[in-house]
């Protein structure tokens, strides 16, 4: 591995710790303000409906694309950004005066969507969903919901390859569905001078004389879905940026702030966050999974996200919720039933 890319890894552990510690810190206000979106978070429908939101999402966009509707995409999710970036504002500041920094951060990226704006919506946007989603899906909810998308993940990137088209359209709109890691201070994202090699999750952009190479990744909604294309392995010194799904990173923070939220574990003695040891386990395997991924990336081969991230938190939370004292039938969520 490179030196660049040892930094491209380290900023995209950064990425990720924003948006995990972001949504742990606005899971107590999101409660408290009543944001949960359904009545019965317990309801294993729950996972089911988002999934089946998800399809019909990914179909709506692929028609998009291919009869020229891409502009409305681009509003949509600069509208969608606006939004999140507003309840996490909220949390701050009264809902009136959040509505200032959250029309910026739309504007921003409609006049000046450089890779430091989208980054920045994009943390602002996955910190707003996870914790949205946190205290609306309960555990068995949560984990569902996990396991599920890593399989739609997977047979979506090695399978029938469905997400490439939808990849290829998302990332010449320049909006937060994906992370952008610059692996050099001079690079810009609205040069037009890169080209890219895509892989699920991760994707990496190299230079090779301003001719595209291969198609880019991205992840729909609060981001579920990877495209991946399988391209040449690039030299690590050539590389310019590496991109990271932003639904890499939310979803299986959506399973930490579940844990945060509903988990009876105790709360360990962190300021300002409620986190207790299923939580911070989770975010840590979480990490693992993306330290792995982000290895096979760099040695140019391209792989779904969704199932090592989502199996990292599912594993770190299951052996947090033992190492807490929690019996597995009650970590799976499943007392209830019984």
């Amino acid at each position: 591995m490179f030196p660049r890319e040892y930094r491209g890894v380290a900023f995209v552990v950064g990425l990720f710790l924003v948006v995990q510690v972001g949504a742990l810190a606005l899971v107590p206000e999101f409660a408290a303000s009543g944001y949960q979106a359904v009545e019965n978070p317990d309801n294993p429908a729950n996972s089911v409906l988002y999934v089946l939101a998800i399809v019909a999402m990914t179909g709506v966009m692929l028609a998009a694309f291919r009869y020229d509707f891409d502009g409305a995409i681009r509003l949509l999710i600069v509208g969608v950004s606006a939004w999140l970036s507003w309840y996490v504002f909220s949390a701050l500041v009264s809902p009136l005066a959040a509505a200032v920094p959250a029309v910026a951060v739309g504007v921003g990226l409609l006049v000046h969507p450089e890779w430091y704006v989208i980054d920045v919506a994009g943390m602002l946007m996955g910190a707003g969903a996870a914790g949205l989603f946190g205290i609306s899906f309960g555990l068995l909810p949560a984990l569902i919901l996990l396991a599920v998308l890593a399989v739609y993940d997977a047979v979506s990137v090695y399978g029938t390859e469905h997400m490439l088209s939808l990849a290829e359209g998302v990332m010449d709109l320049n909006i937060p569905v994906v992370l952008v890691i610059p692996l050099s201070l001079s690079y810009s994202l609205l040069d037009g001078e890169s080209a890219s090699d895509e892989a699920s999750g991760v994707g990496e952009e190299a230079e090779t004389d301003g001719e595209p190479d291969s198609g880019a990744d991205s992840d729909i909604d609060d981001g579920c879905d990877d495209g991946s294309d399988a391209a040449e392995p690039t030299e690590g010194g050539d590389r310019d940026a590496f991109f990271i799904g932003l639904g890499d990173a939310v979803i299986p923070t959506v399973l930490i702030a579940s844990a945060a939220t509903f988990s009876p574990a105790a709360d360990l003695a962190v300021p300002l966050l409620g986190v207790n040891l299923p939580a911070l386990l989770a975010m840590v395997g979480t990490l693992a999974g993306l330290l792995v991924l982000m290895r096979w990336v760099i040695q140019g081969r391209p792989h779904a996200g969704l199932p090592l991230l989502n199996g990292g938190a599912i594993g770190g939370y299951l052996i947090g919720s033992l190492v807490a004292g929690i019996p597995l039938i009650e970590a799976l969520g499943l007392a209830g039933f019984f």
